[in-house]
């Protein structure tokens, strides 16, 4: 029988057990089929960011908390079961017959959606017959083997020859290395310090791209700056996979109404602004400041003073503002 393999080992069952939740309740909050959000536990379903958003929204809990990192005690389970369904569709003889279908459509010119076309079958069924996670039926045959104008038997001796020459090896390797990837540990570089590599921290970078921390909140007439990816939003599209960049949820009162109420402003760490910028003032050394630190910052129009000083300017009421870092404002949205 073949095996769905895991694409996304993660933490998610556990993180839910632990709040006590149900899985008809995360399935219900989140807008997933109970189908999809099991899928999603077992590791054979990914998630959108979105949808990985709203989940860790729902359950309590950061980003990184939902991917396993190589020191969790869970690891080498999910390395096991992957490996054990790797190695079972193998001995099958689903990963041969996949990589042979494959090569030949390649060699035809096909697209995968033509050639599920024109085999009768939906995107989805073909992808998985492909990379080997689906057996295939006896009435299938026929019309898989029609759609590349041969017969079921002259398809089986075409994709035998292509194994017996070698030419499939190169093609099960890439499914094999796609699906072990999961595996590898690495250090994302998402600018947040992951403590320790994750398994499947290409999965966590891609994600990561579409995503921005919220890093400060308003506080009485200030706002408390946490370095942390506890709280997450949608990145603008201009603003995806740039690294550095994180948001602050204004105190718009203090900036004499100049930004709207309900809006989240996005500075870049990497970018230092100049007279007449707005700016995210931080009372601190922001490269020094640890995840669970907390700091003070403020949004100011950026001022210089009759001997060249750069200082800071809020209103309501007016107040000159001089602190240890600055970053420029690039965009403000609103929620």
């Amino acid at each position: 029988m073949a095996q769905e393999e895991i694409i996304f080992p993660n933490n998610i069952r556990n993180i839910r057990m632990a709040t006590g939740m149900k899985m008809t309740e995360l399935a219900r909050q989140s807008h997933l089929s109970l189908s999809a959000v099991s899928k999603i536990e077992k590791g054979v379903r990914r998630l959108n960011q979105k949808q990985l958003l709203n989940i860790c929204n729902i359950l309590g809990c950061k980003l990184s908390d939902i991917f396993i990192k190589e020191d969790d005690a869970v690891a080498d389970q999910w390395q096991s079961e992957i490996k054990r369904r790797l190695n079972d569709n193998e001995d099958s003889g689903l990963k041969i017959f996949g990589s042979g279908l494959r090569k030949i459509r390649q060699q035809t010119g096909k697209t995968i959606a033509q050639a599920a076309a024109d085999a009768g079958m939906t995107l989805s069924v073909y992808h998985k017959i492909e990379v080997g996670q689906r057996e295939i039926y006896q009435n299938e045959i026929e019309p898989l083997a029609k759609s590349f104008a041969m017969s079921a038997e002259k398809l089986f001796d075409k994709i035998a020859n292509l194994y017996k020459s070698g030419e499939l090896n190169k093609q099960i390797s890439k499914v094999k290395e796609r699906v072990k990837s999961v595996l590898i540990p690495d250090n994302p570089a998402s600018g947040i310090d992951m403590h320790g590599g994750l398994y499947g921290a290409k999965l966590y970078d891609s994600a990561r791209k579409k995503l921005v921390p919220v890093f400060g909140v308003p506080d009485g007439k200030s706002i408390t700056f946490k370095k942390s990816d506890e709280t997450m939003i949608v990145a603008p599209m201009p603003l995806e996979g740039r690294s550095g960049i994180y948001a602050v949820i204004p105190n718009s009162k203090r900036l004499g109404g100049f930004v709207p109420e309900h809006a989240y402003v996005f500075a870049d760490a990497t970018t230092a602004p100049a007279v007449g910028d707005l700016a995210v003032c931080i009372d601190t050394d922001f490269d020094k400041l640890e995840p669970d630190a907390v700091a003070t910052a403020q949004i100011v129009s950026v001022r210089q003073d009759s001997k060249g000083k750069v200082y800071g300017q809020i209103a309501s009421p007016e107040e000159k503002i001089i602190g240890h870092t600055m970053h420029k404002v690039i965009m403000i949205v609103m929620e």
